[in-house]
């Protein structure tokens, strides 16, 4: 009798101990995901209530460097390079801090984001940008912190900063026309020597038109004229062979050769010679 009331006492000790009680977080987090443009931001923060206190000048004191939320770094990644107040940012993802003032705040982008809160030092190299954003009063106050994205645009949006009566607006820009442009200009201008390159090899490998590869692979070769690639030359002289052209096989087997060795590749050099070899070159 006794073993089987210790066995109950010790299995309702393991219960208690595993038992997981779940409560509200007093500072929730939050996840916002904007494409602004072409340009994915993501932004990842903790949502403190004012819960009858004063905020800023007080709980927040004024001219201090603030995590800007609470718990872990306030994180938010760009997939571009952004541009804020005329200063590049490049893509990445940037601890936000900002520094809270009566008309303005300093809004800070460090690059480490790894930290609980503010670093334990301060390292001023890690400040990857640095810009000032005007004080708004709210007409209402604003009982749980807030951050947001506003005035989208194609190529631009405002960063929003809102607690107690307090709003703050950053302004940031995505290089939404320089990115379709490209993608015009590289749409309009046709197959690049890569494409072209990557066909031929396609059709030589599957056993398909082998004139057609031809014309590719050679192609990509002009293309690639200011910077001759040997693989492409050693594609060129297998499709040429291929298609019954000697001639053309052996004077590209021999560029293929010579750029092989120039860059130090061993086993090009050895493939061309044997291809030589056999096909009376050598």
């Amino acid at each position: 009798m006794k073993k089987i009331i210790l066995s109950l006492f010790v299995a309702a000790c393991t219960l208690t101990s595993n038992a997981q009680i779940k409560t509200p977080a007093p500072s929730p987090s939050q996840k916002i995901e904007q494409t602004v443009g072409l340009t994915d931001v993501t932004l990842e923060y903790s949502r403190p209530g004012m819960r009858g206190r004063t905020i800023f000048g007080d709980l927040v004191p004024f001219n201090e460097v603030w995590r800007t939320g609470a718990n872990s770094n306030t994180k938010i990644t760009f997939s571009t390079d952004v541009t804020i107040d005329g200063k590049e940012l490049k893509k990445g993802t940037y601890a936000l801090y900002t520094k809270p003032g009566k008309e303005s705040w300093d809004v800070i982008f460090y690059a480490d984001a790894t930290n609980w809160g503010n670093p334990k030092n301060w390292d001023d190299t890690k400040v990857a940008l640095q810009a000032k954003a005007a004080v708004q009063t709210m007409p209402v106050k604003i009982e749980t912190f807030t951050m947001m994205f506003d005035d989208l645009t194609n190529s631009s949006a405002v960063l929003g900063i809102l607690w107690e009566n307090t709003y703050v607006g950053l302004k940031f820009e995505t290089p939404t026309e320089a990115m379709v442009a490209k993608q015009i200009n590289a749409v309009m201008s046709g197959p690049s020597a890569n494409d072209y390159y990557a066909s031929a090899s396609y059709y030589l490998e599957a056993g398909k038109d082998i004139k057609k590869a031809q014309t590719w692979i050679d192609k990509a070769v002009e293309m690639s004229s200011d910077d001759p690639k040997f693989y492409f030359l050693r594609k060129q002289s297998l499709i040429h062979a291929k298609a019954g052209d000697k001639k053309g096989a052996i004077k590209a087997a021999k560029e293929s050769l010579k750029y092989a060795e120039k860059a130090g590749n061993a086993g090009y050099v050895k493939m061309n010679k044997a291809s030589l070899k056999e096909w009376g070159a050598m």
